[in-house]
């Protein structure tokens, strides 16, 4: 009787693999915020807001924060958008710039364009926090 309670598709056994999982976790993440930030920095639009950024640090802040929004893992510990985003006074395009190379960067790795459209859904919701700041 104990036997047929845990049935092989009951979904309380079963693990939710998460996009960060699915993705191949932090190593591909890394891989793609890496491209990710090759296309904005060749981008004249979006550059300018990283001329005087560590990009090493930003590279390493960035990944946790994708790995984080991804379910991985990593707790995002930095400020929140608006405080990282204060005075920088981003506008719709250059937003719209950076989902942009978001999607093609993870294009660029042969990820799904269902799945890039789930990864793109947990940057949307941050725009407001960005833009206008």
């Amino acid at each position: 009787m104990v036997d047929n309670y845990w049935q092989e598709g009951d979904v309380s056994l079963q693990t939710q693999e998460t996009l960060y999982d699915k993705l191949g976790g932090e190593e591909v993440i890394s891989k793609v915020v890496d491209y990710f930030y090759t296309l904005v920095l060749a981008d004249k639009t979006v550059e300018k807001f990283f001329l005087n950024t560590d990009m090493e640090k930003q590279r390493k802040h960035q990944t946790k924060f994708i790995s984080f929004a991804l379910g991985g893992p990593n707790q995002y510990s930095g400020s929140s958008m608006s405080k990282a985003h204060e005075g920088m006074n981003i506008q719709p395009e250059h937003f719209s710039a950076i989902v942009k190379h978001l999607h093609d960067a993870l294009a660029h790795f042969q990820v799904d364009e269902s799945d890039i459209k789930e990864a793109l859904s947990h940057v949307a919701p941050l725009r407001d926090d960005i833009l206008f700041k």
